[in-house]
């Protein structure tokens, strides 16, 4: 014999799995630390000041 399921229940878990799938992906595109975003910020700022130091033409300014 089936299982009697709750469709009003199952649709609520659903959407919590839903939510919980969506709070994973936010989590772990923002949950970056200060610390970590000011080193990335640094690498980037140190890396193009040496690609900058490297160039064989000054850059031209009016």
């Amino acid at each position: 014999m089936a299982e009697i399921v709750n469709l009003r229940r199952a649709r609520k878990d659903k959407a919590k799995r839903e939510r919980e799938a969506e709070a994973d992906a936010n989590r772990r595109r923002f949950g970056r630390t200060r610390g970590e975003k000011d080193t990335d910020k640094d690498t980037a700022e140190r890396s193009a000041r040496l690609i900058d130091g490297k160039r064989l033409e000054p850059d031209q300014k009016d």
